[in-house]
């Protein structure tokens, strides 16, 4: 797919340079995100940390994310749903007419295309997914925390 050439201009006897062929997918695959973005020393901060520490910062990182989570939710549900009352009246009151074969037309023309995309990208959805598992699985106890302050977020 994408492939980047690395020249090395090496003094030899002869004029030939050498050159290094970097397969970018592949080091992608090898290295997770975090090491590409700080370095290869860098990992999960959170592991210099007690277990109740760990767990704390997860439920309140967690508590924060479910409360906007339902905050910004709610908004867009009243937003969504004000859209089609409105449309709704308009309709009725004649300023609107819809055409609903061409609205079916549409629809369905929409969805052969999601289903093309979506075969391409299961390769790249399934590698975002193990990322994201390897991630819990290292630092279960802060996910862990996350998950319930996430909860608890949504409940308040």
């Amino acid at each position: 797919l994408f492939s980047f050439f690395f020249f090395s201009f090496e003094e030899h006897d002869s004029d030939d340079d050498s050159y290094e062929v970097l397969d970018l997918t592949e080091y992608a695959r090898r290295h997770h995100w975090w090491n590409r973005m700080f370095g290869r020393n860098s990992g999960p901060i959170v592991e210099k940390y007690s277990v109740a520490t760990q767990i704390v910062m997860g439920g309140v990182t967690g508590w924060c994310a479910g409360f906007l989570f339902q905050k910004v939710g709610k908004l867009a549900a009243t937003a969504v749903g004000g859209g089609f009352l409105l449309l709704q009246i308009a309709s009725h009151s004649g300023y609107v007419q819809v055409d609903w074969k061409r609205v079916e037309k549409d629809v369905n023309k929409a969805k052969k295309q999601l289903k093309k995309r979506a075969n391409k990208a299961a390769p790249e959805i399934n590698t975002l997914i193990e990322e994201s598992t390897e991630f819990i699985k290292q630092n279960i106890v802060v996910s862990s925390g996350f998950v319930g302050g996430f909860l608890l977020g949504l409940a308040s």
